[in-house]
């Protein structure tokens, strides 16, 4: 069996993405001085879900 690096397209690095975007708007909720924005961060965040299981991405 070969391994091969690279095969996965950037979808790991999608995933850091959308992890990091998931930990900045749990933060939002603890610090509340940031505002929408937070929320704007969830909806890109679910946006890069639908489209990954989609696979559009």
């Amino acid at each position: 069996m070969e391994i091969k690096a690279g095969n996965n397209d950037g979808r790991s690095l999608l995933w850091v993405i959308i992890v990091v975007i998931l930990i900045l708007w749990l933060l939002g909720f603890l610090v509340g001085n940031v505002g929408s924005l937070i929320h704007l961060l969830l909806v890109v965040a679910l946006i890069l879900i639908i489209l990954t299981l989609l696979g559009v991405i």
